[in-house]
């Protein structure tokens, strides 16, 4: 990465070694300002409103059927009646890490009325490794970690984190991609529930 310093000409005076410590200090004060101002727009902009076009939408969702990481069965047909959403992500993802706990947000609020859930499925990583993950960052929901790269093939994941929206009768009704928050979802939900009381 360049500098905004000048370049040292050959046989040129060197700068003193206070001139070289307050330009030192000045890039190391640019980097980190840049830095700061990335992790802010990383964590306030409106992921949950960036959906993108998908095959899928309109559809019935591909079938998810594996044992998550607590050895239970998870099988997508059994959440038939309520909202799901099928969360693709890694734990070494940023952008993951920013969106998880707008995830739990989102799964707390609706374990109260049961009428939504989410299952997240980790892309190519140990289940001990996403385990443990959880167990740090939090999350009460199925997680799917073993024989799981079918699955993103079939959801047409392009990048992480990547959610579907899947309705109450197994249809794929919204794609968000980059990240999403929970007012986002819900926000997505309202709309087409209202929707579908005017039809």
């Amino acid at each position: 990465m360049s500098s905004s310093a000048p370049t040292q000409p050959v046989g040129a005076a060197r700068p003193s070694g206070s001139g070289r410590r307050r330009t030192t200090l000045a890039i190391a004060v640019a980097v980190g300002a840049v830095g700061a101002l990335l992790v802010v727009l990383l964590a306030t902009s409106p992921q949950g409103e960036r959906s993108t076009e998908s095959p899928l939408v309109g559809g019935l969702a591909p079938d998810i059927q594996a044992s998550d990481t607590t050895g239970e069965e998870f099988r997508i047909d059994d959440y038939r009646g309520q909202w799901v959403l099928v969360n693709f992500f890694a734990t070494w993802c940023g952008p993951c890490k920013v969106e998880h706990p707008e995830l739990v947000a989102f799964s707390e609020q609706h374990a109260r009325t049961g009428d939504a859930s989410v299952v997240s499925v980790a892309f190519n990583e140990q289940p001990s490794v996403v385990k443990e993950w959880f167990e740090e960052n939090g999350g009460d929901w199925p997680v799917i970690a073993k024989g799981n790269g079918g699955f993103a093939l079939e959801y047409g994941v392009v990048k992480l984190p990547e959610s579907f929206l899947v309705a109450p009768d197994g249809t794929v009704v919204h794609r968000f991609e980059g990240g999403v928050t929970a007012q986002g979802v819900d926000s997505v939900i309202e709309a087409l529930s209202s929707q579908a009381g005017d039809s």
